[in-house]
């Protein structure tokens, strides 16, 4: 940011517009299984239910550093549902885990949306 506030060029380059934002479907889930994936320090394999309507997803998470698979079943979460499905270790990933981290990567936690929310609820 300059003295006036205003964000400068090299800022202005990573905007996206509203309907940029719009074209990502956040929606929220429930983890019903997690496990290892063998092989692979990062990733966990997750089992997400999107609800009825969405019906559940195989997720590949790349949290294991920061959580062990049966600390996260029964979590709520945030997913990116219309992700290109991406294969990983082999394994398809049909989404994506939405989670925060610090800038040096030595603390993440995952995003997690009131309960209050049904599963399959779009997050805006």
């Amino acid at each position: 940011m300059t003295e006036t506030n205003q964000p400068t060029d090299a800022t202005e380059q990573h905007f996206a517009s509203i309907d940029d934002f719009m074209k990502i479907e956040l929606r929220v889930g429930q983890i019903e299984a997690a496990e290892r994936i063998p092989k692979s320090k990062k990733l966990i394999k997750l089992a997400v239910s999107l609800g009825e309507t969405f019906g559940t997803r195989q997720i590949l998470a790349g949290i294991a550093l920061f959580y062990e698979p049966e600390a996260l079943i029964g979590r709520r979460v945030v997913v990116v549902a219309n992700l290109k499905p991406a294969t990983l270790m082999g394994l398809e990933s049909r989404g994506m885990l939405l989670a925060g981290s610090s800038d040096d990567d030595s603390v993440l936690a995952i995003i997690e949306p009131d309960a209050s929310l049904p599963l399959g609820a779009r997050v805006r």
